[in-house]
């Protein structure tokens, strides 16, 4: 009989075996887990949010600017919670009894948006609540999260891991700044990008060249922008303010398609650097899937020795892709000061970067996957900030903490099964 042909030992069949049922149980635990927080969700809504409440929650549809003006939206509070309530109750003992068949992040995704509109309701119970200045600000704190992602993206592709985002994003916002003040917001932005692409090239060089672990590099790279950008914070900004006082990008009005109710203001009357966004989006999206080039780059990031087979310089893609992607990363560190306060401030990022990455993860690394990805980021954010406003009873700690928990959550418990790049984060040297 052919070697090729012959039955596979009877050992692997029990491997294959007890591996399929220990992932089995590892779906149903997390799944009834994932069950069990959503029931003390729907619990928390029914026993915290409802007695709190009434009267209705009023919520505005158009800003002052808008062309056409909608009428607020007016529920009423106690009903609508009682309402989310029940449906989180449903979805949490759909997800403990079922969620093992493989639809447990949909539940999750539905069930977490079910909570955040219970949130809203119960926040703008007795009062106006500006539901659509929330969206526009939730499309303009994604920016950064969501380009940072992308320059994860371009990196991790080619196999190259860039921990090192969170870097790019804050030498950016520095160079942004200064460049701005002196020559004028586009000159800054230019040179955002170009920080960027500088950095990058240093994380290249030790990665591929050098074969230095990709992690340090990253590390290295966040702790070295840090350390500069404070140093000259303290020593060059605060003697020379003039260097800190960027002109700040206004929004831009498309015609017509700004005047659209809700969706118009949300994509259509943002900054320069958010349609930059978009349009990077799209871009590397269809130069991932749609070219050679792309080609070339997720194949060096799958299997590079097969690539270098075929005849691909696996050190010319991994250098072309991680200098773009730190030029990503520099542009979206403009957004810091030349796209929203015109000043630097020490660690103004805030780990922008690290959950850019997570962006990057849960949308498996596809660009409009970790877009969507970052729209959830952005709007806990921008949620965060409302409730400020609001005076809501909960301690403005834990406001500042919800970006963050909610990028535990997400990492944590809504990622299923993504795999990245099989070659990424390991060095390649020609045979």
């Amino acid at each position: 009989m052919n070697q090729a042909s012959a039955p596979a030992p009877r050992e692997s069949y029990e491997l294959t075996g007890k591996r399929t049922k220990e992932l089995t149980k590892r779906q149903i635990r997390k799944a009834r887990i994932s069950g069990v927080v959503l029931l003390l969700l729907s619990g928390l809504v029914m026993l915290v949010f409802v007695p709190a409440v009434s009267g209705v929650s009023t919520f505005g549809l158009s800003t002052p600017d808008d062309a056409i003006q909608l009428d607020s939206l007016a529920v009423p509070s106690a009903g609508s919670l009682w309402v989310m309530s029940s449906v989180l109750a449903f979805l949490g003992a759909t997800q403990f009894f079922r969620g093992f068949q493989g639809k447990t992040t949909i539940i999750l995704g539905i069930s977490f948006g079910v909570f955040a509109i219970a949130l809203m309701v119960w926040a703008a119970s007795g009062q106006e609540f500006s539901l659509i200045s929330m969206l526009v600000a939730t499309v303009s704190r994604s920016t950064p999260i969501a380009l940072g992602a992308l320059s994860g993206i371009l990196c991790e592709r080619s196999g190259v891991v860039n921990i090192g985002i969170e870097g790019m994003l804050l030498g950016g916002a520095f160079t942004g700044v200064v460049m701005g003040s002196l020559l004028g917001g586009w000159i800054g932005l230019l040179s955002a990008t170009l920080t960027g692409g500088v950095l990058a090239l240093l994380l290249a060089v030790l990665a591929v060249k050098f074969r230095v672990d990709q992690i340090i590099i990253g590390v290295v790279i966040n702790i070295l922008v840090l350390g500069l950008t404070s140093f000259l914070t303290a020593q060059v900004l605060v003697k020379k303010p003039e260097l800190n006082d960027a002109p700040i990008f206004a929004a831009v009005k498309i015609p017509v398609l700004g005047d659209i109710p809700i969706i118009g203001p949300m994509f259509f009357d943002q900054t320069i650097i958010v349609y930059g966004m978009f349009i990077l989006i799209g871009s590397v999206t269809y130069l991932l899937f749609r070219t050679r080039w792309g080609l070339r780059t997720r194949a060096v990031g799958e299997n590079p020795k097969a690539a270098d087979s075929l005849g691909v310089s696996v050190a010319k893609v991994r250098y072309l892709a991680v200098i773009y992607g730190g030029m990503v990363g520099g542009f979206a560190g403009a957004w810091f000061t030349l796209g929203s306060v015109g000043r630097f401030d020490e660690n103004m990022t805030g780990g922008r970067g690290f959950i850019g990455l997570a962006a990057m993860i849960f949308g498996a690394w596809n660009p409009i996957g970790a877009f969507l990805a970052a729209l959830i980021f952005g709007f806990s954010e921008s949620l965060q900030q409302k409730f400020a406003l609001l005076n809501i009873p909960i301690p403005s700690e834990f406001l500042a903490m919800a970006p963050y928990l909610v990028t535990i959550v997400v990492v944590a418990g809504v990622v299923g099964r993504v795999r990245p790049p099989a070659a990424d984060g390991q060095p390649y040297e020609k045979q």
